[in-house]
């Protein structure tokens, strides 16, 4: 294995390193919560969001706003350089639909299908039925860790209150970059880790049952702020290996958007005579 192909050591203050204009190589802090020597899919969900960003502005003048965000997990992605490919798919003046595709050996590994919109000012009708959080301070630490492997858990701050398993609020905040030598969004910034609102408050331990997510679906009302990001998170399993991750998902300034994941959810076999 080639010093390219090797992931970074927790040192490197960033997820992803640069290789080429559209080639990346993972940092250890990308490491997965079911397979540390798995990529967590939250950081590669930021990085495809800084990268149809950049093409926007490349491409474009007009100030488009993400709107929705749609990320298909088509599999596994190990801890290894990996290429992004980037189409738009319904090119517009006012709404424009883009895909960006993470490819590594050949084969897709996650997929998004970004909405764009015009901006207008509404800024007269905005409000929302929706609580505001309590603010960080105010709940106490929590360690991802201490339920999770994997460098990216260890990578956040987190500080949470579960009122029942399934069911909690919590806020999440890092000092690791998205990408070396590039400034990203606080949009990218948020996409990269609100993928861990499937780990925060767990129906079951893991040594019970597996629930990855098929996918994440994001709808925003607006960019975030930065900093702290909160999450109003239930969990929820149905009876036939089907679950599902909801979050109403905030900043200091308030409701920023929903996002949802989709889960298998499969239970692990336990051997005869021994209990969990």
């Amino acid at each position: 294995m080639s010093a390219a192909d090797r992931p970074h050591d927790h040192d490197t203050p960033w997820y992803f390193e640069p290789l080429g204009e559209l080639r990346f190589a993972p940092s250890a802090h990308v490491g997965g919560g079911w397979n540390p020597r798995e990529q967590h899919i939250a950081p590669a969900f930021g990085l495809l969001t800084h990268l149809i960003e950049r093409d926007r502005d490349r491409r474009r003048d007009d100030g488009l706003v993400l709107g929705r965000l749609c990320f298909d997990i088509h599999g596994v992605l190990p801890m290894a350089p990996f290429e992004v490919e980037l189409e738009v798919i319904r090119p517009g003046r006012t709404i424009e639909l883009v895909e960006a595709r993470i490819v590594h050996g050949g084969r897709t590994a996650v997929v998004l299908h970004a909405w764009w919109l015009a901006r207008t000012d509404t800024a007269g009708l905005a409000g929302t039925p929706q609580p505001p959080l309590p603010a960080p301070e105010r709940l106490p630490p929590w360690d991802f860790g201490s339920v999770w492997p994997g460098g990216f858990v260890r990578s956040v701050r987190a500080r949470r209150r579960e009122q029942a398993p399934g069911r909690c609020a919590f806020w999440v905040d890092t000092d690791i970059a998205l990408l070396q030598g590039e400034t990203v969004s606080p949009t990218a910034r948020l996409m990269g880790l609100v993928d861990i609102a499937n780990g925060a408050t767990p129906r079951v331990a893991p040594e019970q049952a597996v629930f990855p997510n098929l996918d994440l679906t994001a709808h925003l009302l607006r960019a975030p702020v930065g900093g702290w990001i909160g999450f109003d998170t239930s969990v929820s399993f149905g009876p036939d290996g089907i679950g599902l991750t909801h979050s109403w998902v905030h900043d200091r300034e308030g409701l920023v958007g929903t996002v949802s994941q989709c889960l298998t959810v499969r239970p692990v076999a336990v051997p005869p005579g021994r209990s969990l």
